[in-house]
């Protein structure tokens, strides 16, 4: 930990806005589709993978795996992944403080409420066409987001109940 990056008191650590963690969310998807791709790539060379649909469950848990060590190792090591970092958003805990990699686990796998209800509705309803289940994927993060404003300091479900906020965060100079 540098200088910059020295802890403030958690009081000093405002909310950053919705609009703001959402734009974090839609560049950190950015981000997210070169992880994919490569731990797609990865996967199928070392299994070798000849055929898309061969092989796409352990596909499946190989990414959820290599996303969920993405994001727990940024969030437990700094509390920013590239795109919070460039938002200025950090992880901590509602006390203020570093965030450990069991509570970042946890954080992660109740991440997936901003995904979960859409996908199991486009489940129930027979869904099989991409731009329906898309369309429905972007209701679900909409609505999911409009929750925040359900609770007095704007936090999303998953932060709530693991016990984690985002907070505006702005390293000190260095001077």
């Amino acid at each position: 930990m540098t200088v910059a990056d020295e802890p403030q008191p958690a009081a000093s650590l405002p909310t950053p806005g919705v609009a703001r963690r959402m734009a974090a969310f839609l560049y950190e998807g950015v981000l997210l589709f070169g992880v994919v791709f490569a731990a797609g790539f990865l996967y199928s060379t070392l299994t070798r993978q000849d055929h898309a649909l061969r092989g796409q469950t352990g596909l499946q848990v190989f990414v959820f795996l290599v996303l969920a060590l993405y994001f727990v190792t940024f969030w437990s090591r700094g509390g920013q992944t590239v795109a919070m970092r460039a938002w200025h958003v950090r992880l901590v805990t509602a006390g203020g403080t570093a965030v450990t990699p069991s509570r970042a686990l946890v954080r992660y796998l109740l991440a997936w409420l901003w995904f979960a209800p859409a996908l199991i509705a486009a489940s129930v309803a027979g869904l099989h066409s991409a731009a329906q289940i898309f369309t429905l994927l972007i209701v679900g993060v909409i609505v999911y987001a409009l929750l925040a404003f359900l609770h007095p300091q704007r936090q999303f479900l998953h932060d709530v109940v693991c016990g984690t906020r985002l907070v505006t965060w702005r390293a000190k100079s260095r001077r």
